[in-house]
């Protein structure tokens, strides 16, 4: 299937990444959202970042102009679906408006295109339920930040077609990503599952005083190799993101297990999102630099 034109729902870090690298790949892109000044601090943000690219050499102005110049915003899901080939939903992780979003495309986007969710913990049967084209709807989960990562988890339902799947697994790579397949839904996936693992030991030391915050994430980066600490990793992911995973992931299995760790919920509850709302485990500057 041919792919001309890409609709990205959701304006957040994730979403606007995601359309940044459509259009860089040469797409006609169209990032979707409700909220006016999220689009605009969206897209303030994503001419930033291309100008930082053009100065350090990584892409030439012409470059960058071209791949913005193929970049659209807009508040109205009809208008940005009409022409449509393929949809990636980055909206909240909240099933009920994700149904609500799916419903919507169904009826606005073309019959062709492919509606695939970004969801990292939901799988895309949850969605597929609430259109017309199951075997068009899969999950096509990036990693953040999305122009940096290259790992791409496409996952398929009972319903998904293969050429659903080739279709996603191509586009991925086009943009430059290394594209896995999940050959079943499974809360998390292959790589949060890991990373959840991880995750929990993490605060678990914590917690039982065995190390602090700041030296469990230097061991699992000088004994490990890993880029980042599991709590500096929560911190630029979102506190959010965790919370809400985690509780998407309980209201699936209904194992307490799953549910948020207490400190992850204090923080959640008290707005300290991490790097994006200035603290989180760690405070941070203006500039997002850890203090």
């Amino acid at each position: 299937m041919q792919i001309n034109n890409i609709l990205v729902i959701g304006s957040g870090a994730m979403g606007s990444q995601i359309g940044m690298l459509a259009a860089l790949a040469g797409y006609h892109t169209t990032i979707q959202d409700i909220a006016e000044e999220s689009l605009a601090a969206a897209r303030a943000q994503l001419f930033s970042r291309m100008d930082n690219s053009v100065a350090k050499g990584r892409l030439s102005r012409t470059e960058a102009d071209a791949a913005l110049a193929r970049l659209h915003i807009t508040t109205s899901l009809q208008d940005g679906a009409a022409n449509a080939d393929y949809v990636i939903e980055a909206a909240t992780e909240k099933l009920g408006i994700k149904r609500a979003i799916f419903a919507a495309l169904d009826l606005a986007a073309p019959p062709h295109a492919i509606l695939a969710t970004n969801s990292s913990t939901l799988g895309s049967s949850k969605v597929a339920a609430a259109t017309s084209r199951p075997s068009k709807v899969c999950n096509m989960h990036f990693f953040n930040p999305a122009l940096v990562m290259k790992c791409v988890e496409v996952v398929r339902h009972e319903d998904t077609s293969q050429e659903t799947i080739d279709t996603t697994m191509e586009l991925a790579r086009s943009l430059g990503k290394s594209p896995v397949l999940v050959n079943r839904e499974i809360p998390g996936f292959v790589a949060n599952r890991l990373m959840g693992a991880l995750r929990d030991e993490a605060l678990a030391l914590q917690e039982a005083g065995i190390a602090s915050i700041a030296d469990i994430d230097t061991t699992a980066k000088t004994a490990l190799g890993h880029p980042m600490g599991p709590f500096e990793l929560m911190d630029l992911v979102g506190l959010d993101v965790s919370y809400l995973i985690r509780m998407a992931t309980f209201e699936e299995t209904g194992d307490a297990s799953d549910l948020p760790h207490p400190d992850v919920k204090a923080l959640y509850e008290a707005g300290r999102f991490g790097k994006k709302t200035g603290s989180g485990w760690y405070d941070y500057d203006d500039s997002g630099t850890k203090k």
